[in-house]
């Protein structure tokens, strides 16, 4: 066996977390070693937010230039998409965000970078290719990947997943997605937006089952006034080949118990990349979903090997996968006692109008029992929406009753994943929901009116 490479800390996986990470090490004086066997940059960088938001950006200039008229603006030729034209420019950011991390870390002045698989053979060594590392400190930050579950005809098709879908050259001409999460809701009005016929399909009474009916019921009507064929109670999803594409079968409710359409993306959920990196041999713990156990300081059942990102399933997102660095180097290089218990839940949902989402919903808040405060306000009474022409959505906040600090807000809307910041501020700096209700906002903005609906709170019943 070849003579082992020692270092202060390894790193496994250049995602949001990893690199930030190398650069704190490095430049504390440790001598650091990255190890990404694929991309660089990550689920997000690569096939995830970086690449699906440059085509929601594409598709909002589709849709907006098609409702030209309602702003006094007329073309003289339909809308044209040019499908590869849209796909190059989302390779082209994608190969700017990836390059930039990758060139970063080449030319980090401490770090070494390994391409290849880590595998670890001990708690303390692990095998890249045919070099065996060795170090003090390791750092997991391997992510994840799409589920393809074990369904009835799947092996008798060639189903998409988020990462075949952004490879695509063609646009599909009718396009099947199974499942309807955040995933699913966004690649379906996307594609919509861009030409194809989309139908989406959901195995329970309604999509994003993990928001409040109310808002699934408002993004259901957005998709469907788009002419998204969305199917839910899906009881009994299977596949079928077909000459001319795939068909899947739903015996739903109601409907037609089939559709069959050119392509099939799968948008069922993720699971953690960390079934071939040897945990064992290193004795760190898993859960039943593969998902690296952590403290709330991320540390793993080895006190020397953290965890940081997707793999530890503490969230599924580039924000939570940031955080986890911010943790991480917080307490190894500052002295700062930081935790993840110490977030709130936050994330967007970026159809259009985007959700933006902190804190508790309505159902969990409902569920604690506590007595609590609710103000609505369509966004049909916002100048800023009635202004640009863009009416869809809601906003919602939830208080304490007791304490007046903010529980929960959903703002589904025009700048809905901006204007959540203002609460989620609040919500940290633990502050009583009269801190924004008697603040000056600019107008004319979405903002302004969250005073207005703390104003009109009422109780929650």
């Amino acid at each position: 066996m070849s003579t082992s490479t020692h270092f202060d800390d390894i790193i496994i996986g250049a995602g949001q977390a990893g690199p930030s990470l190398a650069g704190r090490l490095t430049s504390a004086g440790r001598r650091v070693a990255m190890i990404e066997r694929k991309l660089f940059g990550g689920t997000c960088v690569n096939t995830g937010c970086t690449p699906t938001k440059t085509l929601v950006a594409s598709a909002y200039a589709a849709h907006l230039a098609r409702r030209a008229h309602d702003y006094g603006v007329d073309f003289e030729a339909p809308v044209h998409i040019d499908f590869r034209a849209l796909m190059a420019r989302k390779n082209t950011v994608v190969r700017k965000s990836r390059h930039g991390v990758e060139d970063w870390l080449r030319n980090m002045k401490g770090c070494t970078v390994y391409d290849g698989h880590a595998r670890f053979l001990s708690p303390n060594e692990l095998l890249v290719g045919t070099q065996n590392l060795t170090a003090e400190r390791f750092f997991l930050n391997v992510g994840g990947r799409a589920v393809i579950p074990n369904m009835p005809g799947i092996r008798e098709i060639t189903p998409l997943t988020n990462v075949g879908l952004l490879d695509l050259q063609e646009l599909p001409e009718h396009l099947i997605i199974v499942g309807g999460g955040y995933v699913g809701v966004e690649f379906a009005q996307m594609f919509r937006r861009f030409g194809s016929q989309v139908t989406l399909v959901e195995k329970s009474s309604r999509l994003l089952s993990r928001e409040d009916e109310d808002v699934s019921a408002a993004i259901t009507d957005i998709l469907e006034k788009e002419n998204i064929d969305v199917r839910t109670d899906a009881e009994c999803i299977h596949f079928q080949k077909r000459p001319n594409g795939v068909a899947v079968g739903l015996t739903c409710t109601s409907g037609h118990p089939e559709v069959e359409g050119s392509h099939v993306l799968l948008a069922m959920g993720r699971r953690p990349n960390t079934d071939d990196l040897g945990l064992k041999e290193a004795g760190v713990k898993t859960d039943e979903h593969g998902y690296v156990t952590v403290s709330d300081t991320l540390q793993t059942s080895q006190p020397h090997i953290w965890a940081m990102g997707d793999c530890n399933g503490k969230g599924a997102f580039t924000h939570t996968a940031y955080n986890d660095f911010e943790i991480v180097a917080a307490n190894l290089l500052d002295k700062d006692p930081r935790k993840v218990s110490d977030r709130l839940p936050a994330y967007g949902i970026y159809i259009d109008p985007p959700l933006g989402r902190a804190g508790l919903t309505e159902a969990e808040v409902r569920k604690s029992g506590r007595k609590a405060l609710i103000g609505t306000r369509p966004m049909s009474k916002v100048s800023r929406a009635v202004e640009k022409g863009e009416c869809h959505g809601f906003m919602k906040v939830i208080v304490d009753a007791e304490t007046k600090e903010i529980l929960g807000a959903s703002i589904l809307g025009v700048g809905g994943d901006e204007v959540i910041h203002s609460v989620l501020a609040t919500m940290y700096a633990k502050q009583p929901y009269t801190t924004m209700q008697r603040s000056v906002y600019i107008h004319p903005t979405v903002s302004e009116l969250i005073p207005t609906v703390l104003g009109g709170l009422e109780p929650l019943k």
